[in-house]
C-alpha cells in the first residue's frame, strides 16, 4: 500500500497538467533520481511529446478562454493520463492492484480536473488576462513543487495535495456564481456568431 500517496499526488496533479506530470516522471527516471518511476514513463519518444504538449498547454493555458477550451477537450484526457500513470506507478512497486490504482488515480485526476475548469471559468469572468497568466503559472508551479516533494516524501506530499484539492472545491462552490454568469456569456457569444452568420435575421417563421 505504499505506493497509494505518490499515486494520489500523480492524479491530482495530473487533473491540472498532466503532460507536466508525465514529463517530471520521467525526467526524474531516466536521470536516476527515483527508481519508482516505471520504464514506459522514461521513453524517449514519450518524453518528447509530454514536453511538446506541455509547451502547447502552457501557451492555451495562459490565454482568457482559449484556457477554458482546452480544460474542456481535456475532460476525458486529464482523468484518463492519471489512470494510466496512477496503474503504472502500481504496477511497478507491485504493492498495489493497478486496477484500484488506476481508479485511484483516475478519480483524483477527474476532481482536480473539474476544480481548475470551474475555478477558470471564474476567472475569465474578469475583463482582463493578467488573472490567466497568474493562475497559469501558479497552476504550473504547484504541480512541479508537489510533484517533485512526492518523489522525497510521497506522504507530505499526499496531504498537501488533498488539501489544496479541498480548497479548490470550496474555492469553486464559492465562485459558482461567477461561473454561471461565464456559461451564459459564452452561450450569448455562440448565438451572436449564429446570427451572424445568417446575416443577422432570425429565418423566416
Amino acid at each position: 500500500m505504499s505506493v497509494i500517496p505518490l499515486v494520489f499526488t500523480s492524479g491530482w496533479a495530473s487533473g491540472i497538467n498532466a503532460y507536466a506530470v508525465v514529463l517530471l516522471l520521467g525526467l526524474f527516471g531516466a536521470t536516476g533520481v527515483s527508481d519508482e518511476v516505471p520504464a514506459a514513463l522514461q521513453r524517449t519518444d514519450v518524453l518528447i511529446v509530454a514536453g511538446v504538449l506541455f509547451l502547447c498547454e502552457a501557451v492555451a493555458d495562459k490565454i482568457p478562454y482559449v484556457d477554458s477550451f482546452w480544460d474542456t477537450a481535456h475532460t476525458v484526457i486529464r482523468p484518463v493520463a492519471g489512470a494510466v500513470i496512477a496503474a503504472l506507478l502500481a504496477g511497478e512497486s507491485g504493492s498495489l492492484p493497478e486496477l484500484a490504482a488506476g481508479a485511484i488515480g483516475g478519480s483524483t485526476a477527474l476532481m482536480s480536473h473539474l476544480v481548475k475548469a470551474g475555478t477558470r471559468m471564474a476567472v475569465n469572468t474578469s475583463p482582463e488576462p493578467f488573472s490567466n497568466v497568474g493562475m497559469s503559472i501558479a497552476e504550473d508551479l504547484g504541480v512541479a513543487g508537489v510533484v517533485t516533494f512526492a518523489i522525497f516524501n510521497p506522504v507530505a506530499a499526499a496531504i498537501i495535495a488533498a488539501v489544496l484539492l479541498v480548497l479548490g472545491i470550496v474555492t469553486v462552490v464559492f465562485l459558482a456564481s461567477r461561473i454561471r454568469r461565464f456559461l451564459r456569456r459564452r452561450a450569448q457569444r455562440r448565438e451572436e456568431k449564429r446570427l451572424a452568420g445568417t446575416g443577422g435575421h432570425w429565418p423566416p417563421g
